[in-house]
């Protein structure tokens, strides 16, 4: 945003001058401001990073204060978007968190789950209101004046006039702006009947973008943008003809489009993520047809809403059968192996990528090396497809227990029956946790278990809830921290799920296990230096066992719950969930006592807390466990193999 900085000159002077800023702020007062508003702050003003054309950085104290605005028209295009979401209130709760964002980019409402689909699918950019929704807008009114029969420049200026106020409605975004800028280059071009030549379009849009704002020069958006609209002006008309002598001139087209987007922003891709996306191609195909009715619609009822909302839900409804559609493209495309693939970042990827698509383009430009190509392609995907699951299908057959890889974390699920399951803990994101439970074809869960209220335990609760009934939840008798502690407890009464305390006895058999609670023994919940030690002493302790073995599921006690439960006396277990992700705070002898072959640490990649230890590896180790670590292998799998449980990692170990 760009704020007057006051400064003062060598005279004692004091002058304001506006220039960028990046504001830091949290608050639910600040998702309910407007473009246009003026605000005051309070804050602490630091230096700019190196390199950064801003000002400076402002970490904001406390909410803003309103001084003025909104503007008239910011009014209105707020008024539309809460329409619309009014009127998407009838749709399934995935299709009425989507079409606003597809519409206007309004995602506060969308699911968590939905938009990491959308993103391992290649199909983010939906959300991302630009050219795509703009051209839709302005091809629907150029196409209906046409056919009224409206001159051609006037057409271009209703085009105009349409942008230009889905734009006000659509928030101006860079993104927006960027594309309104090229489109109105296009509809000038159109309304003076000169050819337009899409290049000389884009390029004056990306020198008045520029000489606008120079800072577009680095952002990698801008530069997405222009590589996939260049793709498609450049290499998709090139492609299209050619194919078009083989299929319908209007699938070569699409395939075109697609095909040249990606194409262009793929080199972007490896320089900014160090990875590709196979599926993004097939996934825009199919996805690409529900776009414009969906956006058409849903502007319509953006537009009814503000006079009747129950008119609008009639538009509304039509365009969730297509929001319906993307959704259900993206779910099956992230879904499939390899949606996306590592590649080496940096220059070292780019230039890997040069020779590849060299050397391809090369072989591919004899008839019979195309054939040859094409035919080992074919027999890749499908192998990807369907060998690959019957070779190394994951989840393995007959899982028990299974780590889910939730970053810095614990996730663990126990099967209890056909799709159906015990879940311990939750890791700290919904995502991640719910794309582990439906990768794992969890549908019920008639236990869950909440081993202490820590964030990296509970956070990722909406996950387990996601389109899952739970029968009951056991959480800790420990209530450290208390702000998270108080946030469980007043989300699982909000969902009218039954919570009992744990206590040590408690048992349960579900499917093939059964689980006994061991601790926290009383004389642990207030154990331990600090708040952070005395919530993890209070964790839930489980022993779970199968027919052919156990395992002991410690949550993150520490060494003095640790020795609590040693003096209580502690079951043998073949698998080990290592406590607090394999911190350095370990009895010996408490892990010792196991007697465990494998030890399971779930932990995050590169995290802060220095996790694991190398000291608990060592001790480990020495203790003749083999150690699985999720930062390492992925999802850990706990299985029968030969009369005894085994570890099988999703991935080999680093």
């Amino acid at each position: 945003m760009r704020a007057p900085l006051p400064t003062a000159n060598p005279a004692g002077d004091r002058i304001s001058v506006s220039a960028p800023v990046v504001v830091f702020a949290e608050g639910a007062e600040w998702a309910r401001l407007l473009p246009s508003q003026r605000i005051r702050v309070r804050g602490r003003l630091g230096p700019p990073d190196p390199g950064e054309l801003t000002a400076g950085i402002l970490l904001v104290r406390g909410p803003p204060e309103v001084l003025g605005g909104p503007s008239h028209p910011q009014r209105i295009a707020a008024a539309l978007r809460a329409g619309l979401r009014r009127a998407a209130a009838v749709l399934p709760p995935d299709e009425r968190g989507l079409l606003p964002g597809l519409v206007v980019g309004d995602v506060s409402l969308m699911d968590e789950q939905v938009a990491h689909d959308l993103k391992t699918a290649g199909l983010s950019h939906l959300t991302a209101v630009s050219g795509a929704n703009l051209a839709v807008i302005a091809g629907t009114v150029i196409a209906l004046g046409r056919v009224t029969g409206l001159p051609l420049a006037v057409r271009a200026v209703l085009a105009i006039a349409a942008m230009l106020g889905f734009a006000v409605v659509a928030r101006p975004s860079p993104s927006v702006l960027r594309a309104l800028v090229m489109g109105s280059v296009a509809a000038v071009a159109l309304g003076t009947g000169r050819s337009r030549d899409g290049v000389t379009a884009l390029s004056a849009t990306i020198l008045v973008l520029l000489l606008f704002d120079p800072a577009l020069a680095r952002e990698y958006g801008f530069a997405l943008s222009v590589f996939a609209t260049g793709g498609i002006l450049v290499l998709a008309p090139r492609w299209r003809d050619r194919m078009a002598v083989r299929m319908p001139r209007w699938v070569a087209e699409a395939i075109a489009v697609a095909c040249a987007a990606q194409a262009a922003v793929t080199p972007l891709l490896v320089l900014m993520a160090g990875q590709l996306e196979p599926v993004a191609i097939p996934a825009n195909l199919l996805a690409g047809p529900a776009v414009a009715p969906a956006t058409v619609l849903g502007f319509a009822a953006c537009v009814v809403a503000a006079g009747s909302v129950e008119a609008a839900q009639w538009l509304v409804r039509p365009a969730g059968y297509a929001v319906g559609w993307i959704i259900w493209v993206a779910r099956q495309a992230a879904g499939l192996p390899a949606a996306t693939l590592p590649w080496p970042g940096g220059a070292v990827g780019l230039l890997l990528l040069a020779v590849i698509a060299i050397t391809g383009w090369v072989v591919l430009r004899r008839a019979a090396w195309r054939l040859i190509v094409c035919a080992v392609a074919a027999g890749l995907v499908l192998a990807t497809l369907f060998l690959r699951p019957v070779v190394a299908a994951w989840p393995p057959r007959n899982w028990l227990l299974v780590s889910c890889d939730v970053g810095q974390g614990d996730a663990l699920v126990l099967a209890a029956g056909p799709a159906r399951a015990v879940v311990v803990d939750t890791g700290p994101d919904p995502t991640l946790v719910d794309h582990c439970l439906r990768t794992l074809g969890v549908r019920r869960i008639p236990l869950l278990i909440l081993t202490h209220p820590h964030f990296d335990h509970v956070g990722g609760l909406d996950g387990v809830f996601r389109g899952r009934p739970v029968g009951a939840v056991v959480v800790s008798p420990g209530h450290e921290p208390r702000q998270e502690s108080a946030r469980v407890a007043a989300d699982l009464g909000r969902r009218h799920v039954p919570a009992w305390v744990a206590s040590p006895g408690m048992t349960w058999t579900l499917g093939p296990v059964t689980l006994r609670i061991l601790g926290p023994v009383p004389e642990a919940i207030s154990a331990g230096p600090g708040e952070g030690a005395m919530a993890n002493n209070a964790s839930i302790v489980i022993h779970a066992r199968w027919a052919n073995g156990s395992a002991l599921l410690s949550g993150d006690v520490e060494n003095e719950a640790q020795a609590e439960l040693l003096r209580q006396g502690l079951p043998p277990a073949d698998i080990l969930k290592v406590p607090h992700h394999g911190s350095a705070r370990q009895d010996p002898a408490f892990l010792a006592a196991t007697g465990a072959r494998a030890a399971l640490i779930s932990v995050g990649a590169g995290n802060d807390y220095g996790h694991p230890a190398p000291l608990t590896l060592n001790r480990l180790r020495t203790l003749g466990m083999r150690v699985y670590r999720t930062d390492q292998s992925g999802d850990l799998a706990v299985i029968t193999t030969q009369g005894h449980l085994a570890v099988l990692p999703r991935s080999p170990q680093h």
